[in-house]
């Protein structure tokens, strides 16, 4: 089973890189353009501070995201940002993906998605993947709502 498991983690990363490093230069640096639009235009024209920090001691990891995952994966038309957002966010709650589940709601809100839908998204988690799980990722969005309303205070003081 283990050894099974391994064989076909192997493979599904194998054929995950082959676009990236199949790509000549030109795409390459294409691919990386878009995933830089994708993060800005989602982080309200800021780099994403994980993705500049992976890149410091993970480079290749963090250049496949941006090439790959960002570049061809979230730069596709189809959806808009607010709509794949919101999906982000129900799959990083049912996958136990806290502190992704925390970026992406971050990200959805920056592009129109309310603290409602965000909680919607949390409640349709309890049917494929448990209470736990959603209960953990109301805790984490909880803790977003109130920087969000702690760093809206401070800025309003200033």
């Amino acid at each position: 089973m283990m050894k099974t498991l391994l064989t076909t983690t192997l493979a599904i990363a194998t054929l995950m890189a082959a676009p990236a490093v199949n790509a000549n230069p030109e795409q390459l640096e294409n691919r990386l353009q878009r995933g830089d639009q994708v993060i800005r235009t989602l982080n309200n024209g800021q780099p994403q501070q994980n993705l500049e920090r992976m890149r410091q001691e993970f480079p290749f990891l963090a250049e496949a995201t941006e090439g790959y995952a960002l570049g061809e994966v979230w730069s596709r038309p189809g959806l808009d940002n607010r709509t794949r957002q919101l999906a982000a966010v129900a799959v990083m709650a049912a996958l136990g993906e806290r502190a992704l589940m925390k970026v992406h709601a971050g990200y959805a809100l920056n592009v129109g998605a309310t603290d409602e839908e965000l909680k919607e998204m949390i409640y349709l988690v309890t049917v494929p993947a448990g209470f736990p799980k959603a209960i953990a990722a109301s805790q984490t969005l909880s803790e977003l709502f109130e920087e969000r309303r702690n760093g809206a205070a401070t800025g309003a003081g200033e």
